[in-house]
């Protein structure tokens, strides 16, 4: 449970091997030790993140979760809560996915669909429940400016995130009664594995930016932050723009 001035004692990552979610662990942890619960397909890059917690003196758990594999969610959350309340539970798993090959083929819209959309809302769901039932909490859900106003080039990814942007901002509401908090969290381009190869777009942050930007929300208790902070200001001027000029936006 959260101590006696506020420091987070218990986190679970759902997307254990996510490079804002460890850096995030990271940076809610300083320089005490506390609980992670990692949540993430076995294998080696799921054994290797939680060893460097370890080595940082971290108490870690692993427990084996795929978006793809609905059978992994409850039990996945029921371990995590099993141990004692969690403080702060970070929904950062999702996949970029073939933006070409998601309006043509429905085998691949649908996977995309299910990991960056249907995963995060059905976990997310028993999350809440597990918070609601402890009567605190916080869950930070990593969305994406994409889904502000989806481009030619990336829309099925971007109206994935629009729709996990939408259902979690209503979450919020719904669970504001009930002592537990939502943040959104809306990062621009984050130099990650995930984007490995890719040209970085202007506005780029790093993990470790985006993780600092979430912690200080959390800390000061905002619901919705973007990474970095003035991607609101270009994402605000984007919607305003009328249709024949947008799509000739080279964006």
């Amino acid at each position: 449970m959260i101590d006696a001035v506020g420091d987070v004692q218990k986190v679970l990552l759902l997307g254990g091997t996510s490079d804002i979610g460890l850096a995030t662990v990271r940076r809610l942890a300083g320089e005490r030790r506390i609980d992670v619960v990692l949540a993430g397909r076995p294998g080696s890059r799921l054994e290797t993140a939680a060893a460097e917690l370890e080595s940082a003196g971290h108490r870690v758990e692993v427990v084996p979760f795929d978006a793809e594999d609905r059978a992994t969610y409850s039990p996945a959350v029921a371990a995590a809560f099993e141990g004692g309340d969690v403080d702060v539970a970070i929904i950062a798993f999702g996949v970029l996915g073939d933006a070409e090959r998601a309006w043509q083929e429905p085998d691949v819209a649908a996977a995309l669909a299910t990991v960056n959309y249907t995963a995060p809302v059905t976990i997310g769901v028993e999350v809440a429940g597990r918070m609601r039932q402890q009567g605190r909490g916080a869950l930070v859900v990593l969305s994406s400016v994409a889904g502000e106003r989806p481009r030619r080039t990336n829309f099925a990814y971007g109206s994935t995130k629009a729709g996990l942007d939408a259902f979690f901002t209503g979450l919020r509401e719904a669970l504001r009664p009930e002592g537990v908090s939502v943040l959104v969290v809306r990062p621009g381009f984050v130099t990650t594995k995930m984007t490995a190869g890719m040209k970085a777009a202007p506005l780029s942050v790093t993990a470790e930016q985006v993780a600092d930007i979430t912690v200080a929300a959390l800390r000061s208790g905002k619901e919705t932050v973007w990474a970095p902070a003035p991607m609101r200001a270009v994402m605000s001027a984007l919607r305003h723009v009328p249709a024949p000029l947008f799509r000739r936006l080279p964006i």
